[in-house]
């Protein structure tokens, strides 16, 4: 257990590609830093490590690069806070975490907040059967695990996590029964010459089109999800044509038998650190929605305060350790380790780096982005918020009672009260409220971050407690 009265320059939330490349770099440059994340090893889910007991798990491209990075952390000065969940950040940069040696607090000057983004999943009736899980659930067990999907699966969604996931199974002997994209062929083809600005990425998605196309797994452009069915857990889905923009259009449904089905459209960001101190937010539909206004090295409007990675906009994981690299030059300039030249010297190639990547970031962040005429043709009777049990219906119930922005339509319904803490509905829900009274989204704002940030348990917090531990004040004197 390291002990908390450890002092440390700056604290690094997340131990993702952001938040080692940063932790790395401010290390290098004098800094004393604590790295936290609550997996066992650093890397994310980019870059998430294969677990010991599972030696039969894809060894992907992003895995060698993630034990590239691992050893260099090992290396590296950096004091590592595994396996630890931070439930509360405060003034000052006090984070409250709790470990399995119950509740630990680290303090610094500065920190990193590094903590990637979340998947979304637009909702549809029978999302929350048994059998239903997001493609990060996917990646997980393909990565860390190397497990196998039951026989008949679908795999749907958006972007080219899609096509990463279906290779990456199809070599295993394990193909999906179908590919379900909401993208069409023109989508992808537009893509082209920014991926082809990166040949690395470009080989490896040929990788991935030979490996789907020598499966001969079917593939349904320009579909989504209309409903999965089932009792006890999903059984078949139900899909349907959209138009260029997502929206359910008339044609042919189309039946699938299955017993798993993994969905996903694309990413969030999880700035909930950066709010719950309150650094300025905007909304970059681009980017995956909120985020805190930060300049190129990541400082936000908080002195001292940097965030970085997916969760201050998404942008892939090659921008994220870019990002990691200028944060953690930013931080040892204001704590006055490097002077301004040494600074600008260091700082020059990743910057300019940052910039030849935009292009090809950009184009696979606008093919993830949320569509709205997907989520105005989600049905009435699917659950938007699975910890509430709150439906779409519910929700326009409430904006047309007055709720105008998301805070308000929380306390008419719940909706985001739940463990998730509105991690997995609120982007959907807030798009709704938007839709419902012809805002943007900026208009009708976001979630108020409030500690716990995740989910933990009294129990955890205060231990084994026995009656004779409780102090009993004497009577008072009559």
């Amino acid at each position: 257990m390291v002990s908390p009265h450890c002092h440390f320059d700056v604290l690094v939330l997340g131990g993702g590609p952001a938040g080692m490349v940063s932790a790395i770099t401010a290390s290098q440059n004098g800094l004393r830093v604590g790295l936290i994340d609550e997996q066992s090893e650093a890397g994310g889910q980019i870059w998430r490590a294969p677990w010991a007991s599972s030696p039969q798990g894809y060894e992907s491209p992003e895995a060698r690069d993630g034990n590239k990075m691992r050893d260099r952390l090992a290396l590296s000065s950096v004091t590592c806070l595994f396996g630890r969940r931070i439930w509360s950040v405060t003034d000052r940069y006090r984070v409250d975490l709790l470990g399995a040696d119950g509740v630990e607090t680290f303090q610094a000057p500065h920190l990193i907040v590094a903590l990637g983004a979340h998947e979304r999943v637009i909702p549809f009736p029978g999302w929350t059967l048994p059998g239903v899980m997001g493609l990060a659930a996917a990646t997980i067990m393909l990565k860390a695990h190397g497990l196998a999907p039951p026989k008949d699966w679908v795999l749907a969604g958006v972007g080219p996590l899609l096509a990463a996931v279906a290779a990456g199974y199809a070599r295993k002997g394990h193909p999906p029964k179908a590919i379900i994209d909401l993208s069409g062929p023109s989508d992808w083809f537009a893509a082209l010459p920014s991926l082809a600005s990166r040949p690395g990425l470009f080989k490896q998605g040929v990788g991935w089109v030979l490996s789907i196309v020598s499966s001969r797994i079917p593939i349904y452009f320009r579909h989504a999800i209309r409903r999965a069915e089932g009792q006890d857990r999903i059984s078949a889905c139900l899909i349907g044509p959209v138009d260029a923009d997502g929206k359910s259009i008339d044609g042919p449904e189309v039946g699938i038998a299955c017993d798993a089905m993994m969905v996903g459209n694309g990413l969030v960001p999880g700035g909930e650190v950066p709010r719950l101190l309150g650094a300025d937010q905007v909304y970059r539909h681009e980017l995956g929605g909120w985020i805190p206004e930060c300049d190129p090295f990541g400082r936000t409007s908080l002195e001292h305060l940097y965030a970085i990675g997916d969760g201050a906009g998404i942008r892939g994981g090659a921008v994220a350790c870019i990002a990691g690299k200028l944060a953690g030059l930013a931080a040892a300039h204001d704590a006055g380790r490097i002077d301004a030249g040494a600074f600008a010297h260091q700082s020059a190639q990743a910057l300019a780096e940052h910039r030849k990547l935009s292009a090809f970031s950009d184009a696979m962040a606008h093919m993830i982005r949320l569509r709205p005429a997907q989520v105005a043709s989600i049905e009435a009777d699917a659950v938007i918020c699975r910890c509430e049990d709150v439906t779409r219906q519910d929700l326009v119930a409430a904006a047309r009672a007055g709720a105008r922005d998301v805070n308000q339509l929380k306390h008419f319904t719940r909706c985001g009260m739940g463990p998730c803490q509105g991690r997995m509905c609120g982007d959907v829900a807030a798009e709704i409220l938007a839709q419902e009274h012809r805002l943007d989204r900026q208009a009708v704002g976001y979630w108020t971050a409030r500690p716990p940030l995740r989910p933990i348990s009294l129990q955890s917090m205060l231990g084994r407690v026995d009656y004779a531990d409780i102090p009993i004040p004497k009577p008072a004197p009559l």
